[in-house]
């Protein structure tokens, strides 16, 4: 009788997956052996890929090694010109430029483990692009394809003359003549494309394929002439109450003016909580901070309700909150679908630590929102120059800062940072401190302020880069419009482009999420 056969010592699994951080570093030694001569990925190169588009990066594994990956990004390939580099058209291989309201899917790399080739790899990660492309209804997946058997042809055939009869099939061309395969049409011959590429003498074939089952949708960004976003930032005045309650009224006045406004964002300062110290008997500030975060259920109730309410997103300054034994100082989001979300001060002053024993927080979050993506960065924070960076190259248009300031010094460094972060990111900024005084709340005796939104400094926008600001120091509001369609034009082909600028070559910022 013969025995039956195990067949699962013969398998060999192939999976064609999304990269993950765990493939780095196999994606790096693999891409060294198929492209000898040119520079490698840099592990945040790989790492902004899945910061921006994860869903676009893929691999296929063979027995757990890593023998294929592609990486794409999303563009409106109408807004580049056509004879366009590498370089200009990846962000330098970072891929901040990937845009999820785009209508083209753009390839820029592919390979093949040299041990694995024939196996039908590249066609696996084509496919999975075109699946992708469908899903996502894009009109089509452009490439900038190297042509790298040029070199030996270069002495008798023109870059067009060498395609011509690469695509007449009299002569092979290990790239070009795959994507031909494989459905793509040729556009154009660029010049100058990928600065490393000696084999194909800097040339590269611009090629297209088209997707058919595209559905026209006005889903999609139609090229807006301007996207408002309106914000109301209140300079809140921090003065004596006898409850809980008046604290809610005079939080609804304001969110009510911003509501009247049609505004978008209302922004409370940083730990203006501070104010229902005033009605507690207790003078250690230890112990009354302690005390105030027995409040943060109801400070979380009333804010959700007003978000809710007056259909308004509000950044709710900042309060402090008891979490396993240590006092956070958090910012809350508070959408006006009524969901909620969170942001830790990550540094904390010296005041800070000294009266209240606050602990900092660990990570930079950018949010989501229905009028795009913010961070949140809470007073000290903005002075730290990193921070802001790693907010916009995560998607942020707007980084809100409230902030409690004691004296004018205090309040100009906030400031001043403020409006760098706004210049050097390309993005909007958005201040909101306390005024008046709290003269039974020890640490809490005087404020000064001056709130304001700021932008970048450009033609596109206001002269000074300041939207809109308050008079320092009076309880008021001032309320502006942001344009994140001009921001978007702005990083694109501004006067300067800080952030399309940077030299990642010689320098990066290394983000220890934990």
């Amino acid at each position: 009788m013969v025995s039956k056969i195990d067949v699962s010592k013969y398998e060999k699994k192939m999976i064609l997956r999304n990269i993950r951080e765990g493939d780095f570093l196999e994606i790096i030694e693999m891409q060294k052996l198929c492209f000898r001569n040119m520079e490698p990925w840099k592990i945040e190169h790989l790492q902004s890929h899945l910061e921006h588009f994860p869903e676009g990066q893929f691999c296929v594994e063979y027995d757990g090694i890593i023998i294929g990956s592609c990486s794409s990004l999303i563009i409106n390939f109408d807004e580049y010109d056509d004879q366009h580099t590498w370089n200009e058209i990846t962000d330098k291989g970072y891929i901040t430029n990937h845009d999820p309201e785009g209508y083209n899917l753009y390839g820029i790399e592919v390979m093949v483990h040299p041990d694995y080739r024939r196996m039908k790899i590249g066609r696996r990660l084509y496919e999975a692009r075109k699946d992708l492309a469908r899903e996502l209804n894009l009109k089509s997946i452009i490439i900038g394809g190297r042509i790298p058997n040029y070199y030996k042809y270069a002495k008798e055939l023109t870059p067009r003359q060498y395609v011509e009869e690469v695509m007449m099939h009299n002569i092979y061309d290990p790239v070009l003549t795959f994507q031909v395969m494989n459905g793509f049409t040729l556009k154009r011959v660029n010049p100058n494309y990928l600065h490393d590429d000696k084999a194909s003498l800097r040339y590269a074939t611009l090629m297209e394929w088209n997707n058919i089952d595209y559905r026209a949708t006005m889903l999609k960004r139609q090229f807006k002439t301007s996207f408002p976003v309106r914000i109301t930032t209140i300079q809140y005045e921090m003065k004596k109450i006898s409850s809980f309650e008046d604290f809610a009224i005079q939080c609804e006045y304001y969110t009510d003016v911003a509501a009247s406004f049609q505004s978008d964002f209302a922004v409370f300062p940083e730990i203006f909580t501070l104010q229902l110290l005033s009605f507690l008997p207790e003078k250690s500030p230890s112990l009354a901070i302690r005390r105030l975060t027995e409040f943060t259920e109801d400070y979380l109730d009333l804010f959700t309700n007003l978000a809710v309410k007056y259909n308004v997103n509000i950044i709710g300054g900042s309060h402090f909150v008891e979490e396993e034994g240590k006092i956070f100082n958090i910012s809350y989001l508070f959408r006006r679908d009524g969901t909620i979300e969170k942001q830790y001060k990550l540094h904390i002053t010296p005041n800070e630590k000294r009266f209240w024993g606050i602990s900092g927080g660990d990570k930079v979050n950018v949010f989501d929102t229905d009028c795009g993506k913010i961070a949140i960065q809470i007073c000290y924070d903005i002075e730290f120059p990193e921070l802001g960076r790693i907010a916009v190259d995560r998607g942020a248009n707007i980084i809100f800062t409230p902030f409690c300031t004691d004296d004018r010094q205090g309040y100009l460094r906030v400031r001043y940072c403020s409006q760098a972060r706004a210049i050097e990111n390309q993005v909007y900024t958005v201040l909101s401190g306390t005024v008046g005084n709290l003269t039974d709340v020890e640490n809490m005796d005087i404020q000064y302020a001056q709130s304001g939104i700021f932008s970048p400094s450009d033609f596109a926008f206001a002269r000074d880069g300041i939207v809109g600001e308050c008079q320092p120091n009076i309880e008021t509001v001032v309320v502006g419009d942001v344009d994140l369609e001009i921001l978007r034009r702005n990083r694109r082909a501004g006067s300067v482009r800080q952030l399309k600028d940077r030299r990642h070559d010689i320098f990066s910022i290394e983000y220890r999420q934990k």
